[in-house]
């Protein structure tokens, strides 16, 4: 089962090489951290606050590939916890079928606010990510 979560906070340190996103259940009150590296987390900084680019940055990039090679980002999921790293894919359909891509989950987070889809955390790695 997954749980639909959105971007609650961005929390990014100049002191700090661990950056936190920090994602709310949209049916409920739990919520899911994830340590992330400053260059995503000002990547999805960025998205949130609408700051535009001159030239295409790698988020934009993939979602633009994704469109132009027919296939539609569906959503991301945060679908696994292994040895205290998180795993995420993102889901495209093409051609009826769901194809899914291997992804850092705050790529995937970047690529998801890109696209305004959904972000989803599996119920175990939510359940997981509690119990620490």
């Amino acid at each position: 089962m997954q749980v639909e979560m959105r971007l609650k906070r961005i929390v990014i340190s100049e002191v700090s090489d661990q950056q936190q996103v920090v994602l709310r259940e949209i049916d409920g009150d739990r919520s899911f951290t994830i340590i992330i590296g400053i260059f995503e987390a000002t990547s999805i900084d960025r998205r949130v606050k609408q700051m535009s680019s001159p030239r295409p940055l790698t988020h934009d990039l993939l979602v633009s590939i994704i469109d132009r090679m027919g296939g539609e980002l569906q959503d991301i999921v945060i679908s696994d916890l292994r040895e205290h790293t998180y795993f995420a894919k993102l889901r495209i359909r093409q051609d009826g079928e769901i194809l899914e891509i291997d992804s850092r989950p705050s790529d995937a987070i970047a690529i998801a606010v890109t696209a305004k889809v959904p972000i989803f955390v599996s119920e175990e790695v939510l359940r997981d990510s509690q119990a620490d």
